[in-house]
């Protein structure tokens, strides 16, 4: 039974090499097998490259400094880390809180070995994630400084030890995460906000800092050993347990067995009560108020803007632009004159091309927005609803129009804004930097539904198919930012250049604001013909 129910949750966690969710079918065996190919590519040869390379740089010159434990200290904290960031969620949604719940708790199978079966299913994604840092670096110590019987054990078993900490890591995150789960009433906000946190901390650490971080280190590793040393003992000995150290070993073995000891008294006394938890935050008590009537386009607006917010895959898939224009308006207020004075110098035969190029830095930017072109098929199977709205097919229509251009253009105005406080140029040139930006914001709104209306996809089973992985987003995303580009590039790199950049600007824009018309007019009359017959 175990057997089975492990085998069950480790179908379960990699069900998209098996099931293809845009077909609603099972994958064929080449196809599964060279999505399980790709994965091992991307977890060995791609992230385990980068631990490998780590592990290079920093293992001969920390053991020849005598400072083994503080490389296994090292590299086993980044194999905790990330062993219990990759399996934190799959422990949420695999062992507390899955979609059959009721059904398993329902067979005759005792509740331990339901809890020992996804307890193993959390432990062998987390030995994969942890796995695939420290296990380079216990090979790369085995290969340049020691491969001795002692140390073999040691590396085998400090992997064994992290892999047993990791998992006890991930259950009481994953313990945390559903009980705060089922008392929040908007889940996609929390996991929007921690998903830019997360990416914002890896790239400040990781692209930007790694580097100076690593020399940092390396120049004063002797420094560094003893501050860890005096202030973080129990880190000093489990960078020993990985260095061989006998009575290291053994008292990080009792700790973690103890630490898996309460996990396991923790899971067995809270499993039940979270698993059949109802997730209700509360009653409220009803109250005779005055109904407020709206208008149907603000009651349609509403309807789209309440699906974007309800789905934390919409809006970190379609609304990154809106954040990368309030990280650059205040990046413009911190150093914005010192950018623009850089980019003036940088293309000193273009002395007049600075309006052009910041009119198409907003449109590259306003390019990540984009909610028109997956909007028509995330209806799904719930499109007879909007089409059985005593409403016209083009009142639906603009509604999701509005709603990119409601998470677009305030932020733009925000950024042109901040841009007013720092631009060197005449409000002339700010002012034909508005309007280009602009016109173009609604320009990729009309293409994005364009593209929407032509390839649908109503017989998704998984949302993330029509946000990601559909033609229509792809094209809408790229021909965007061929769109801000290319006439960008065109007055910078060529002869156009000589032309007086409002001329050239005037230019685009006419173009944009036409194309715009002919997209909107097709919406209008095509478009809802389409969307009423589907």
């Amino acid at each position: 039974m175990l057997k089975l129910l492990v085998k069950k949750q480790l179908t379960e966690i990699f069900r998209a090499y098996l099931y293809d969710a845009k077909k609603n079918r099972a994958r064929s065996k080449a196809s599964t097998i060279g999505y399980i190919i790709f994965f091992v590519l991307l977890m060995v040869g791609v992230i385990g490259g980068m631990f490998t390379t780590l592990s290079l740089t920093m293992c001969r010159s920390m053991a020849e400094a005598g400072m083994s434990w503080f490389y296994f200290a090292i590299m086993g904290l980044m194999a905790i880390l990330l062993g219990a960031f990759g399996s934190v969620f799959t422990t949420y949604s695999s062992l507390y809180l899955p979609k059959d719940n009721d059904q398993m708790l329902s067979l005759p199978i005792p509740v331990n070995t339901l809890i020992a079966a996804r307890l193993l299913g959390v432990y062998l994604m987390g030995l994969m994630y942890s796995g695939v840092v420290v296990l380079p670096a216990i090979i790369v110590y085995w290969a340049t400084v020691s491969a001795a019987p002692l140390h073999l054990l040691a590396g085998i078993l400090f992997l064994l030890l992290i892999s047993l900490f990791v998992m006890a890591i991930s259950c009481l995150l994953g313990w945390v995460v559903a009980k705060v789960s089922l008392k929040l009433k908007n889940k996609s906000f929390v996991t929007v906000v921690l998903s830019l946190m997360f990416f914002g901390l890896y790239y400040y650490f990781f692209s930007f800092k790694a580097t100076s971080l690593l020399t940092e280190l390396l120049q004063n590793i002797a420094l560094y050993g003893d501050k860890v040393r005096s202030s973080a003992y129990p880190v000093y000995l489990f960078g020993q347990a990985g260095a061989g150290d006998p009575l290291s070993m053994l008292l990080l073995t009792a700790a973690i067995a103890v630490l898996f000891g309460l996990t396991w008294l923790l899971l067995s006394r809270s499993f039940l009560s979270i698993a059949t938890a109802s997730g209700h935050v509360g009653r409220k008590v009803y109250r005779a108020k005055a109904v407020r009537c709206r208008s149907i386009s603000s009651a349609l607006l509403d309807r789209e803007l309440r699906r974007f917010t309800s789905s934390a895959n919409y809006m970190l898939n379609c609304g990154f632009g809106t954040l990368f224009l309030v990280l650059a308006s205040g990046f413009l207020l911190w150093q914005g004159r010192e950018l623009l004075e850089l980019v003036s110098q940088s293309f000193p035969e273009r002395s007049g091309a600075m309006p052009v190029l910041l009119a198409f830095v907003l449109c590259l930017l306003s390019a990540m927005n984009g909610t028109t072109a997956p909007s028509v098929s995330l209806e799904g199977k719930q499109l007879w609803l909007a089409q059985s709205l005593p409403v016209s097919p083009w009142q639906v229509l603009r509604a999701k129009l509005r709603l990119q251009l409601l998470i677009t253009i305030p932020p733009m105005l925000l950024c042109l804004v901040c841009l007013l406080a720092v631009y060197p140029g005449s409000p002339l040139e700010l002012l034909f930097i508005a309007v280009t930006a602009l016109s173009y914001a609604l320009l990729m709104a009309l293409l994005g539904l364009f593209l929407g209306l032509k390839m649908p996809n109503l017989s998704w089973t998984n949302e993330v198919v029509p946000i990601k992985q559909s033609a229509c987003v792809a094209l809408s995303l790229f021909s965007g930012w061929a769109v801000a580009m290319i006439p960008g590039a065109l007055y910078l790199l060529t002869g156009i250049g000589s032309l007086d950049p409002l001329l050239y600007l005037s230019v685009v824009t006419a173009l944009v604001l036409i194309l715009s018309a002919v997209l909107s007019l097709w919406v209008k009359k095509t478009g809802s013909c389409i969307f009423a017959s589907l």
